[in-house]
C-alpha cells in the first residue's frame, strides 16, 4: 500500500502514518490531562508545535546548502523533510520546562511513547513494496519511438508522473528539468498522466522548459502497476529496474539528490 485515500484527500504512506501518530498523541494526552495533570495539556501542545519546528529546522541544517540558496524554502514544508532525532530533542527541551513530577512525566512518557508505537507500526504496514519490478508496457514518446520504462534498465532511473493541470507538478518540474539535464548517470522518463501531445507540448513551450523521454500514458497504466494515487509521484529504479523508493507529492531538491544518490552513491 503506497498510499491512503480519505475522500478526496490523498496521503502518502510516511505521512498518513505521523498524522495517526499525532492523533494518537493528541487523545492520549487529552485523557491524561483530565485524569492525572492538567499540566500535561498544555506541554502536549507546546511539545508538538516545538517538535514540529526542531524537526523542520534539524532537516534545513542538515541540508543548509540546498537552502541557502532559496531561503524561502525553509517553510516549503509541503514538500516534506522533517529531522525525528531533532523534533526528540525539541519535545525534550519544550518538557524541561513543563514536566516537574515524577507522575506526570511518566504519564508524558506513555503518551509520546504511544505516538511513536502508531508512527512506527503503520509506516511499516504501509510502505511501498520494494523491489516490484518496471513495468514492460510500451508508451508512445511525444518525440520518439515508444519505449517501456523497463526499455531503460542498465542505470538507475526516475521516473516521474505529473500532469500539466497538477499545481505541485508545475511546481517541481524546473527542479526536475535542471536535475535531469546535469546528471547521465540516471535515466529520466516524464510520464504524463492522461494528457495528449499538443497539451504537453504548449505547455513545456510556454514554460520554456526541455525535458527528454515525455511518455504519454493515457490509460496510467503506469500508476496501476505500482498501486499509487495521486500526482505528481516520483519514482526511483535500479538499475536493474526494481523499485528503490518512491516519493508522492511535490519533491524537494535535498529529497530528490539523496533518493539519487541512494542508488549511484555520492556525486
Amino acid at each position: 500500500m503506497n498510499a491512503i485515500s480519505i475522500g478526496p484527500f490523498v496521503f502518502a504512506a510516511a505521512q498518513f502514518a505521523a498524522i495517526l501518530g499525532i492523533f494518537a498523541f493528541t487523545i492520549t494526552t487529552s485523557i491524561l490531562a483530565r485524569r492525572v495533570d492538567p499540566l500535561i495539556g498544555r506541554w502536549s501542545t507546546w511539545a508538538l508545535i516545538g517538535g514540529l519546528i526542531a524537526a523542520r529546522l534539524g532537516h534545513v541544517g542538515l541540508h543548509w546548502q540546498s537552502f541557502i540558496a532559496e531561503p524561502w524554502r525553509v517553510i516549503a514544508f509541503w514538500q516534506g523533510g522533517f529531522e525525528p532525532v531533532a523534533g526528540l530533542i525539541g519535545v525534550a527541551i519544550i518538557s524541561a520546562f513543563f514536566i516537574r513530577s515524577l507522575k506526570t512525566g511518566a504519564a508524558a512518557a506513555g503518551a509520546l511513547g504511544l505516538s511513536l508505537v502508531v508512527w512506527i507500526g503503520v509506516t511499516q504496514l504501509t510502505q511501498a513494496t520494494l523491489g516490484q519490478p518496471a513495468p514492460t508496457v510500451a508508451l508512445q514518446q511525444i518525440d520518439g519511438p515508444p519505449l517501456a520504462v523497463s526499455d531503460v534498465a542498465g542505470k538507475p532511473a526516475v521516473i516521474n508522473l505529473w500532469a500539466s493541470w497538477c499545481p505541485p507538478c508545475r511546481r517541481e518540474m524546473p527542479l526536475l528539468a535542471e536535475i535531469a539535464a546535469s546528471r547521465d548517470d540516471v535515466a529520466f522518463l516524464f510520464v504524463n498522466q492522461g494528457e495528449g501531445s499538443d497539451t504537453i507540448r504548449s505547455y513545456l513551450a510556454s514554460e520554456n522548459l526541455k525535458l527528454d523521454r515525455v511518455l504519454l500514458d493515457q490509460s496510467m497504466q503506469i500508476p496501476r502497476h505500482y498501486g499509487t494515487m495521486g500526482l505528481p509521484i516520483t519514482l526511483f529504479l535500479r538499475a536493474d529496474g526494481t523499485l528503490a523508493s518512491m516519493h508522492m507529492g511535490e519533491i524537494s531538491r535535498e529529497a530528490l539528490n539523496a533518493n539519487i544518490e541512494k542508488m549511484t552513491g555520492p556525486t
